[in-house]
């Protein structure tokens, strides 16, 4: 049905009617559309946050947290609770952005053009060989969803205004010495300790789980258990590397290319000049004159540096010896400038030459001459580049043929393939996140979960990967997700249900022996009844892998242990056992002034500022927030 749809829409009048639809519903169903239905999903001081925006908020945060986590990440995202709770941390984030940026309107911060313009030349990725290349910038903000350079540079003022802000409001926090002191004396605290650990293992034959308990819990938290969709698909992968091996370049052609592109190949001829100057001031006759007397004195052998520091009103220059460094045609005026390239000898210096800034000497100080590279030296650069060039164009040409047999054909890419000479390849089930390359990439991932190429079995629009390289692809096979049926998942629940009763009946008689052992009674009998006895540990440092880190931060929470008072508590260790824990000691840690410590310190005092900044503003501020769910259009 598509294939006939694609081919009947050809004809002149389905184009008229089609454009008559189109027409109309931009103009009045779109209207209408947007004017009534509000998808906002907050509201910050009467300033919407769309759900375009929060889209691509979460997207860019999940792509943030799946590079970090990797396929930690799967697991993750299939908890209900937890991306809720991304969801809403997003969006908060939104929200103190728009606050943020109303607050720098409203103190009337600004970045000024010539600042923003500045910052996009000194951004390593718009730089090639250390200079900035417009081309590459063009092609990197389109890259990343920006179509007009006005657009990016809106981006970035916003974000270059926020920074103002917020670095101006955290340079202003500092830390004082006795609080690193303070600091360093607790973390170089030491204590005395002991603590038995009570084995839950011993426990899980006296649990019972029931069949209704399994169950339920499953019923409680299906969306642990849930199948991700999955995807296998049919791809083509075209490479500009398929198309340099056949290219030939012959010496003409490198020699033609040397030939018009010479100056590319050229190094200019380069002279550095010093100069006196003598200002004309309201008397032009009488600097005239000291000028020709100063001449007068360097034809006579006095040394034109001390010379230029004693008598020259350029102060700056004077200060060098008159150095003006290394010059450049049109920079100067033209006196000054024909005088200077005049000089043939380095040592050579003019007679008096007159500019509007007054009465000039000038001496050339070193000259190198203009070269020009070799066609030898530089042929193999030349045929390497020539040679890519060529593979582009044929890149760019099969390219657009394969694009367009993918749309002719829509329910296969053996056409589009054969046409260009590749093969067509079969993936493995691919996930939204975690896969090998060429998957890896989230705009193929994308395309390749798209609702369209799933349901109307299409073949895909070309997928830039990179400037060399482009992929189409179509769904081979499609699994939604799904959630586990209870028989395969029941023996991991009962198992976990197990261990969390074990647990708890350990946690119980642990807290029997805790009120006993406070109460002043010998729990030793007891704890051998229990598999279990006291293990000492002195000077427990409050950083260390040596004891569970659980025995370890409760041993650090407990107060210090004081006459007729026993320290002591339980905690739940990592592995699920129960530990019994006692501070016998306290040693006082030594105070240091710690550079690292300060900078740590005066950054925690920086992020509590911006915290506190942040939370000022909100209190004061109108705000509106909805549910935020996942946009099906977000992976």
């Amino acid at each position: 049905m598509l294939e006939s749809i694609r081919e009947n829409s050809q004809g002149v009048v389905a184009k008229s009617i089609l454009g008559l639809v189109i027409l109309t519903f931009a103009v009045a169903g779109v209207g209408s559309y947007t004017s009534q239905v509000d998808t906002s999903v907050a509201t910050v001081n009467g300033v919407k946050i769309t759900q375009s925006e929060f889209d691509r908020a979460f997207q860019a945060q999940r792509n943030r947290m799946q590079q970090q986590f990797g396929e930690m990440f799967d697991t993750l995202s299939s908890d209900a609770n937890y991306m809720a709770n991304l969801r809403n941390n997003v969006l908060d984030n939104l929200i103190n952005e728009a606050l943020i940026d109303q607050n720098s309107n409203d103190l009337a911060i600004r970045v000024s053009d010539e600042k923003l313009k500045q910052a996009i030349r000194e951004m390593p990725e718009f730089q090639v060989d250390g200079s900035f290349d417009n081309d590459r910038y063009l092609a990197l903000i389109q890259q990343a969803g920006f179509f007009q350079s006005s657009d990016f540079r809106d981006y970035l003022r916003v974000e270059m205004t926020r920074r103002q802000l917020t670095q101006s409001l955290l340079s202003t926090e500092f830390d004082l010495p006795y609080r690193q002191e303070l600091t360093s004396a607790l973390q170089n605290q030491k204590r005395n300790i002991r603590y038995a650990v009570i084995d839950a293992e011993q426990f899980k034959a006296q649990v019972e789980v029931t069949d209704e308990e399994v169950s339920a819990f499953y019923q409680d938290n299906q969306d642990r258990f849930q199948n991700q969709e999955q995807v296998k698909v049919d791809y083509v992968v075209l490479s500009v590397n398929d198309y340099a091996q056949d290219v030939v370049v012959s010496d003409e052609e490198i020699s033609a290319y040397y030939e018009e592109n010479i100056e590319a190949y050229s190094t200019p001829e380069q002279r550095r000049v010093s100069h006196i100057l003598i200002e004309s001031g309201e008397d032009a006759d009488a600097a005239k004159a000291k000028a020709e007397a100063i001449l007068a004195r360097i034809q006579a052998g006095e040394d034109f540096a001390e010379l230029a520091k004693t008598e020259s009103d350029d102060m700056f220059s004077g200060e060098n010896g008159g150095d003006l460094e290394y010059l450049e045609k049109g920079v100067m005026e033209e006196s000054f400038e024909v005088a200077a390239f005049a000089l043939e000898n380095v040592g050579d210096v003019t007679e008096v030459v007159e500019t509007s800034f007054g009465f000039h000497i000038v001496k050339l100080t070193e000259l190198t001459d203009a070269q020009v590279e070799e066609l030898a030296s530089v042929s193999p650069d030349i045929k390497e580049m020539l040679a890519n060039d060529k593979a582009q164009g044929i890149f760019f040409e099969k390219q657009q043929e394969a694009a367009q047999l993918a749309f002719e054909v829509p329910d296969s890419l053996e056409d589009a393939a054969n046409a260009v000479g590749v093969e067509v390849q079969t993936s493995e089930w691919l996930s939204r996140f975690g896969n090998d390359a060429p998957f890896d990439n989230a705009q193929i991932i994308e395309v390749a979960f798209d609702d369209v190429l799933i349901n109307d079995q299409v073949n895909s629009d070309v997928i830039e990967v990179s400037e060399e390289e482009v992929v189409f692809v179509r769904v081979n096979e499609y699994q939604a997700a799904t959630v586990k049926p209870l028989s395969e998942v029941s023996e991991d629940i009962k198992t976990q249900l197990i261990a969390e009763k074990a647990t708890t009946a350990a946690d119980v008689q642990a807290a029997a022996l805790l009120a006993s052992f406070k109460a002043g009674e010998d729990v030793n009998e007891q704890l051998t009844a229990l598999n279990s006895s006291f293990e000492s540990k002195v000077d427990v440092a409050r950083f260390g892998a040596d004891i569970d880190g659980a025995v370890r931060r409760e041993a650090f929470t407990l107060p210090h242990p004081a006459e007729g008072v026993v320290s002591a508590s339980t905690v739940t260790m990592s592995n699920g056992n129960i530990a019994l824990v006692e501070v016998e000691a306290v040693t006082a840690g030594e105070a240091s002034v710690n550079p690292n410590l300060a900078q740590q310190q005066t950054q925690m005092l920086a992020t509590a500022a911006y915290a506190a900044y942040v939370k000022a503003l909100r209190v004061d501020a109108d705000i509106t927030r909805k549910e935020v769910i996942e946009s099906t259009n977000v992976l």
